[in-house]
């Protein structure tokens, strides 16, 4: 993982070394709200899905355009799978880990000050196991929590607003959504149930980089 992500950095930085353009590194924290999913069978329907947490991240970004730039994202969650029905909820500690690279496309050029921007791109998501699984199984007889950690597709969208009080420095305020797949060799249906539902894990965040780069274009036009 560490290797991937000093390849990631590299191919990241070093347009922006050898143009002079900005690039940026930060962190961010925020809140995961999740859009979970259903399992229907016979026996009755149960809520599937992931606890609301805490999240926290780092980026990596190359602003190669001036309207347009590049991000390499990672974003912990700590969120724990669960399942609930009348009477009954019950979940299994874990978490996620998401990797994905975006594009933002900003409304404003980069000297400015203010600049808000949509953004959108793809990746992986880990849905990771911490605990022990429940024993015994709350709804048997409609899905199991398992020790299972599972990759998934991901995909991000969002947008948000940056902004540079002093030079070299970004503030953020940003949404994501991070969309998969149900999990479900982690939340597993008993035979002929029927899983359903994106799961969304709707997230704002708050961030603070530090920018890298030429900042003469700043300078000339600084408002």
């Amino acid at each position: 993982m560490l290797a991937a992500c000093g390849g990631l950095l590299v191919v990241v930085l070093l347009p922006g070394a050898a143009f002079g353009q900005p690039y940026e590194i930060g962190a961010n924290v925020g809140y995961g709200f999740y859009r979970s999913g259903t399992i229907y069978s016979d026996s009755g329907t149960a809520q599937a899905g992931i606890r609301n947490r805490f999240a926290a991240g780092i980026l990596l970004g190359d602003e190669f355009s001036n309207y347009v730039s590049a991000e390499f994202r990672y974003l912990y969650h700590d969120g724990h799978p669960y399942l609930q029905a009348p009477g009954v909820k019950s979940d299994i500690q874990g978490q996620s880990d998401a990797l994905t690279g975006e594009l933002l496309f900003h409304f404003k050029p980069r000297e400015r000050r203010l600049r808000p921007f949509l953004a959108g791109g793809s990746g992986a998501k880990e849905y990771i196991i911490a605990g022990p699984e429940p024993f015994p199984q709350p709804i048997p007889q409609i899905a199991s929590l398992t020790a299972n950690d599972v990759w998934k597709v991901v995909f991000s969208v969002g947008g948000g607003v940056k902004f540079r009080p002093i030079p070299h420095m970004l503030l953020r305020v940003e949404f994501r959504d991070y969309l998969t797949t149900f999990p479900r060799q982690q939340i597993v249906p008993v035979a002929h149930n029927t899983a359903r539902g994106i799961f969304e894990q709707f997230t704002p965040l708050f961030g603070v980089s530090y920018v890298f780069g030429s900042i003469a274009a700043e300078r000339r036009n600084d408002r």
